[in-house]
């Protein structure tokens, strides 16, 4: 795709996102930023996170992993459901009840201040992390699109990426959020979708010859029960996994919940949840059917090679006419820019360029922008103590967080880049196992129990249990006789972070504050 146009595209796209800011945040104080003043209908909320939840990471290392994984990650979908029941009927009236705007203050109830901190000491690690690896795919796919052309640095086009965001964010918060994220969900909902009708009508398929040649083909296995637990793709434990990083993820993930604490009533808040799960359903199933057609086109094109052994994916380099060996990771992408939109397929397939990088932008803008919200709000509640201050002080620290977090980023993406050697899913979920863990152990012990803790050896108890998973997934092939661990490192963490509170623990009753 020619740069000029696609920095046309994106200087249109951020436009629009600055005007909305503009919008929204007229009037706005603190209060507006953290909790959007308890107005924003539920179905903008639900539809909003959708886009949050998918990320760039959905976007691109789904379709792209149907190619040596076939549809096992719906699976993981499935489980979703049994988590997403358990937030809307346990930990979100506890939330609404306990009128929270940080979810780790119930920790401070619960148990104490060690607690509480700790708590969100590992949201804010598990979150900033998580959002590198997510804004890093977006980073890439807009270096090959615009900025390589351009000529300029993968280090200063990050920067400029995390400068965007913080522009539309810093000022309206989540109630700007939620109204941008709605927009960015529609971007990359009608970019698969776009994507999806031109494949299916170079192949000269109908509506109902695609869903055929979809269920039919080698790609669209989903249950595999074949191998047994020792298998990573194994049914049970990818629904199982799936179910526990539902919970985590967004129950216990103060940026999901942020969103659905701005509803005005637990009532309509459940029915965002409700909602959200059923169309992140039907989405994902989108995700995965256009990585079936994506490597159907590719293959009947000539375009790709399938790997082999340790042998990559080929991938046809437009301009040398040579096979290239590049990540699955890098399928959609390289159609979209390099195929589609070099004219191969005539305006449908520039169309499909220019919505797939709008797409990808909108997926992982919509997961970072409320990530850095986020984070912001959690650490100036949990760690600032911003309640107990004047509107102006309050107003001042928030600045100065939300610019701090900003450079996080900026510092972990580059980090990032330089460590990365795996799939970028599977190293979101690889963070995900040992950061969410001891939230999960916590929240589980204070839901679960009425013991009270010794709090000061909550964190002892909390940073040694991931230090333990990790021992124990290093080795588990030699000590479990052959056994590979895979997603089920987060509910073995929690698991070990329940019995290490349980050790501290006394009996008797907790004395709520």
């Amino acid at each position: 795709m020619n740069p000029y146009i696609a920095l046309f595209i994106l200087t249109i796209y951020f436009a629009v996102l600055v005007a909305v800011s503009a919008y929204t945040s007229r009037g706005a104080d603190t209060n507006t930023f953290f909790t959007a003043n308890k107005q924003s209908p539920w179905y903008l909320v639900a539809f909003a996170m959708i886009g949050t939840s998918l990320s760039g990471v959905t976007f691109i290392s789904v379709p792209g992993a149907v190619g040596t994984g076939a549809f096992n990650y719906f699976q993981v979908v499935l489980g979703y459901i049994v988590g997403y029941v358990f937030i809307g009927t346990v930990l979100m009236p506890l939330y609404y009840r306990l009128n929270l705007i940080s979810i780790y203050s119930y920790l401070d109830t619960r148990f104490g201040f060690w607690s509480y901190k700790t708590g969100s000491a590992f949201f804010l690690l598990s979150r900033t992390l998580g959002s590198a690896v997510r804004l890093y795919i977006a980073a890439n796919v807009l270096q090959l699109a615009l900025y390589d052309g351009l000529g300029i640095p993968f280090e200063l086009s990050v920067f400029i990426t995390i400068a965007l965001i913080w522009v539309y964010t810093y000022k309206g918060g989540v109630k700007t959020i939620i109204i941008t994220d709605t927009l960015q969900t529609t971007f990359l909902i009608t970019a698969v979708a776009l994507t999806i009708y031109l494949i299916s009508s170079e192949l000269n398929l109908t509506f109902g010859q695609m869903l055929s040649t979809v269920s039919n083909s080698k790609y669209s296995q989903i249950f595999f029960f074949e191998n047994g637990w020792s298998d990573n793709k194994y049914f049970f434990k990818q629904f199982i996994s799936g179910a526990f990083i539902a919970i985590v993820m967004t129950g216990l993930d103060q940026d999901l919940m942020q969103k659905n604490l701005t509803c005005k009533n637990i009532g309509e808040a459940q029915k965002n949840m409700f909602w959200f799960t059923v169309v992140l359903i039907f989405v994902n199933l989108m995700f995965l059917s256009l990585g079936t057609l994506l490597y159907i086109y590719a293959q009947q094109k000539g375009l790709i090679t399938m790997p082999s052994g340790n042998t990559p994916l080929g991938i046809l380099n437009s301009v040398t006419g040579q096979m290239i060996p590049s990540k699955t990771d890098e399928l959609y992408p390289q159609l979209a820019l390099n195929h589609f939109g070099a004219g191969a397929v005539g305006t449908a397939g520039v169309v499909v360029a220019i919505t797939f990088l709008i797409g990808i932008t909108a997926a992982t803008y919509a997961s970072s922008d409320s990530a850095l919200t986020a984070l912001t709000t959690s650490f100036c509640i949990d760690f600032m103590n911003v309640e107990q201050k004047p509107e102006a002080e309050r107003a001042k620290i928030k600045h100065w967080v939300h610019i701090g977090f900003s450079f996080l980023f900026y510092l972990a993406i580059l980090a990032f880049k330089q460590l990365n050697s795996k799939d970028v899913i599977t190293a979101i979920f690889d963070i995900a196992g040992y950061t969410y863990g001891p939230l999960l152990g916590l929240f589980a012990f204070g839901l679960y129990t009425k013991r009270p803790l010794n709090d000061r050896l909550v964190p002892l108890v909390c940073v040694v249990s991931p230090i333990l998973v990790y021992v124990l997934n290093a080795n588990s092939q030699a000590w479990l006789g052959g056994y590979k661990m895979g997603f089920e490192r987060l509910i073995i963490n929690g698991l070990i972070t329940f019995a290490g509170l349980y050790l501290i623990s006394r009996k008797g009753d907790f004395t709520k504050k």
